[in-house]
């Protein structure tokens, strides 16, 4: 029995020593040639595997990139708008380094429509190329709004729909720091 046992050991081994392929050009059998074998396709190019012939795909509807939070409250809702206001604390602490990041960010997303100081005299207005003056930054309506409601009216738009939401072009810290430079206009 010892030697029968020895023997199957022995074989098993050999077995498996002689099944193994050292050669990184030839890994061995493919079962799945469909799956090994797989045909690339250029981005744009047309695919036949989809009905559509797309090869670029769109995301999964409702998916969510990593890292990314959803933004809980909804665009052009007066409730959720007063709701940001009473529930969003500004995480940033303002200084020196913060409010020269947020005048860099007010300067690239914002003053073309509200100006230089804030006042909705921005070029886009001034130039007669938008209809209506945008809100100033500088009056006591934006002043004494909570900050939290300031950053939902930047990420998602005015309830009145005339200035568009930033959300997708301004990270949110620097919707903060814009926030507390917009503060040190009215100075």
């Amino acid at each position: 029995m010892k030697n029968l046992v020895m023997f199957m050991l022995v074989a098993v081994f050999a077995l498996a020593t002689a099944s193994c392929n050292r050669d990184k050009n030839h890994p061995g059998h493919v079962f799945y040639p469909d799956m090994h074998y797989s045909v690339p396709y250029d981005t744009y190019d047309d695919n036949p595997v989809f009905a559509d012939s797309m090869t670029n795909r769109l995301p999964a509807e409702g998916s969510i990139p990593r890292g990314y939070t959803p933004y809980p409250y909804k665009a052009k809702s007066f409730v959720d708008q007063v709701n940001a206001g009473l529930e969003m604390m500004n995480p940033v602490v303002v200084n020196d380094q913060v409010l020269a990041k947020g005048k860099e960010q007010y300067e690239i997303f914002c003053m073309v429509c509200h100006g230089p100081q804030g006042k909705g005299d921005g070029i886009i207005y001034t130039k007669k190329l938008f209809p209506a003056k945008p809100t100033s930054l500088v009056e006591p309506y934006v002043q004494n709004k909570p900050d939290g409601e300031i950053y939902h009216v930047i990420t998602v738009g005015s309830l009145s729909g005339l200035m568009g939401g930033h959300g997708s072009q301004v990270l949110p810290e620097n919707r903060w720091n814009i926030i507390h430079y917009m503060r040190t206009l009215s100075n």
